[in-house]
């Protein structure tokens, strides 16, 4: 043969590309033909047998479930007010960054420093250089004192 002739495509040769096809799974409760034999493979009687059955949730055969076996810890207080904190000495880094004018939640938002339901905190840690405006719904003493200093104004919200 030739080398053109090993070429050729040949009918008997053709073939699906592999992946392509599968044997099709049996149809269950079909009788002993289907492969699986006449209880479908689910065994004898009982509620795992029937149809419809599930298991509860975190049912772990019997045996103690996780959730009752660890103790009980502390709770979650509904009062709880969480803030998004902000530093004097970040504050200015901020302000030099983004040329920031009054320090409020929408400008903050604008910027993505902040989601929109966030409540802002000023603490003083750090030094304020420039006179800024603030709307904020939370501020410490010390901050306030040295905002008001450089002769800057505190509203809260």
């Amino acid at each position: 043969m030739s080398k053109n002739q090993n070429q050729i495509m040949k009918l008997h040769q053709l073939k699906p590309a592999s992946g392509a096809t599968h044997k099709p799974k049996p149809r269950l409760g079909r009788g002993e033909a289907s492969g699986k034999g006449g209880t479908s493979t689910r065994g004898n009687k009982g509620g795992q047998s029937r149809a419809g059955h599930s298991r509860k949730m975190a049912f772990e055969g019997g045996q103690m479930p996780i959730q009752r076996r660890l103790p009980k810890r502390g709770f979650k207080n509904i009062n709880k007010i969480s803030y998004k904190v902000f530093n004097l000495g970040q504050i200015d880094k901020l302000v030099e960054k983004y040329e920031i004018e009054e320090f409020n939640p929408e400008t903050l938002y604008l910027y993505g420093l902040i989601s929109r339901t966030d409540k802002v905190k000023i603490l003083g840690n750090g030094e304020l250089t420039k006179k800024l405006n603030f709307k904020v719904d939370a501020i410490s003493e010390k901050a306030k004192s040295a905002i008001e200093n450089l002769g800057g104004t505190v509203e809260l919200i």
